[in-house]
């Protein structure tokens, strides 16, 4: 399972994640995203090449709250050229505007409210979510699992897994545990995010050092 690091917390992009980039990139992390919220589109820019010259793949999630603003950041992906976009709703939308990038596209499942966002919406939901992604040529789904204020978390992941047949499913937000890691790779998901466990000190015991929180995260989806 994969694991992708968010230069994020709370729900926005951290403003020193360069000089982080330049501290954690020999540690072999082969996914390393951030969000469309929290610093200007040329730090976004920024962090994309960096996250690429270290050797990992780029992803931008899309957490803003209004469909302009989510069309937008959609374009600024392909500005910035990020291997893989996360999140939003407007997948018709999203799907046009990637359309020829190269960009493999991942919208959320289910009804995402708010920022930080949580996930509204049933297991029979994010089903026929995720069923409705794959028919339209996405990727796979970005499922809020650990957010969920409707449903069980498992119960969604489970049925998005069952839903999205060869899709990939990534679990983001809200995970802050080893725990937490081996149920969602138990119940199908084929990666997940962490950033704020990791920036607070919270994963595993020994405080804020972000390289060692970061260890703590690999080898538990080793």
């Amino acid at each position: 399972m994969d694991f992708i690091f968010m230069l994020t917390r709370d729900d926005r992009t951290v403003t020193d994640g360069l000089a982080l980039l330049d501290r954690v990139g020999d540690l072999g992390l082969g996914h390393i995203g951030f969000k469309d919220i929290g610093v200007d589109q040329r730090t976004l820019a920024a962090l994309a090449r960096r996250i690429q010259e270290i050797g990992a793949l780029s992803y931008l999630e899309v957490v803003s709250t209004t469909p302009a603003d989510a069309r937008m950041s959609a374009r600024v992906a392909v500005e910035i050229g990020v291997d893989r976009l996360l999140g939003g709703t407007e997948v018709e939308a999203t799907l046009d505007i990637v359309a020829g990038s190269g960009i493999d596209y991942y919208p959320f499942p289910g009804f995402p409210v708010g920022h930080p966002t949580d996930l509204k919406g049933k297991a029979a939901d994010i089903a026929a979510h995720c069923r409705d992604f794959m028919a339209k040529g996405c990727a796979g789904a970005d499922l809020l699992a650990y957010r969920a204020l409707e449903d069980e978390p498992l119960a969604l992941v489970r049925a998005a897994r069952n839903a999205l047949g060869g899709g990939k499913l990534i679990v983001a937000g809200g995970i802050a545990d080893a725990g937490q890691i081996a149920d969602i790779a138990a119940a199908g998901a084929d990666a997940f995010t962490v950033g704020t466990a990791v920036f607070d000190g919270t994963f595993a015991e020994g405080g804020a050092d972000v390289a060692a929180q970061l260890g703590h995260v690999m080898a538990a989806c080793a």
